[in-house]
């Protein structure tokens, strides 16, 4: 979604979503009104976050400002990424073909499942006593 020169895309994986926003700038990525380096502490999440940017070679041409909510440091970068994925497909249709090849286009559907009634988790059950 464009609106003056601002592209906009919502990044989810498992119950982390990332409202993201891109403009033309310098590069710089804001995630929560903080800089990138100060909220991803482990150097994995930020790797993991501008790769997109990398492989279309945007990095230096684009400024990205996120909000993001729920889950943990690897469920919200991946959903930064996510995000930044679609606002550049929105930028360019061009870039779509190499990030569907790297697998970023797509959500990650995982998520934890349910634990059940009668049972200690998802699928892991009290342990049986025959006496």
């Amino acid at each position: 979604m464009e609106k003056n020169n601002v592209f906009y895309a919502t990044g989810k994986r498992k119950t982390a979503i990332a409202k993201t926003w891109l403009k033309p700038g310098k590069g710089s990525i804001t995630v929560n009104d903080k800089p990138v380096d100060e909220y991803f502490t482990v150097p994995s999440a930020k790797r993991l976050l501008i790769e997109p940017m990398v492989m279309t070679n945007t990095l230096d041409q684009y400024d990205v400002v996120v909000r993001v909510v729920g889950g943990g440091v690897t469920g919200q970068a991946s959903a930064i990424r996510h995000g930044i994925t679609k606002a550049l497909i929105g930028l360019d249709a061009e870039f779509r073909a190499p990030l569907k090849r790297a697998g970023f286009v797509r959500r990650d559907p995982r998520i934890k499942e349910r634990k059940k009634y009668g049972q200690r988790g998802a699928r892991a059950r009290f342990q049986f006593s025959k006496r």
